[in-house]
């Protein structure tokens, strides 16, 4: 009997775990549609603006402090999204060339929830795009899942 128990136990975790995947797949799929749409409507002069501080060796940690203070209280703390703002470490984000985030981070999405953050100096929106770019692509849910059941 006890096997058994531990089999449909088991059985209901994994089917929990799945769930809740798929609801978070289904949310990215939302902020894809509406949030990351906001990154193709920068002009194209504002996409073509390159990074001056891409080669800063100290951009990205000021940049990751800048976020903490003020954007991982919607955006997650690694930037993986939450119940607010949407993964700033999915493809549309890290694909974007970085003259378009900073249009972003500079004209916010008010109607959507995020502020204007053009109240910060330029250099220190071009250190939170240096941080955000160094993230990297987030790996899939179940590309993670996958990896820890490997022995």
């Amino acid at each position: 009997m006890k096997p058994v128990f531990c089999s449909l136990l088991l059985l209901c975790a994994s089917f929990l775990a799945v769930t809740a995947a798929l609801a978070n797949e289904q949310k990215n799929a939302k902020w894809r549609a509406d949030v990351y749409a906001e990154l193709g409507k920068a002009p194209e002069k504002a996409r073509n603006r390159l990074n001056p501080l891409e080669n800063d060796p100290d951009a990205a940690a000021a940049g990751r402090l800048l976020f903490e203070d003020h954007c991982a209280e919607c955006h997650g703390e690694q930037a993986e999204g939450g119940k607010k703002a949407p993964s700033l470490r999915a493809p549309e984000v890290q694909n974007a060339e970085p003259g378009a985030i900073f249009w972003v981070l500079s004209n916010g999405v008010v109607r959507k929830g995020m502020p204007v953050w053009s109240r910060l100096p330029e250099p220190q929106r071009w250190q939170l795009v240096r941080y955000l770019k160094s993230l990297g692509i987030a790996e899939p849910a179940s590309s993670a899942r996958e990896a820890a059941a490997k022995p």
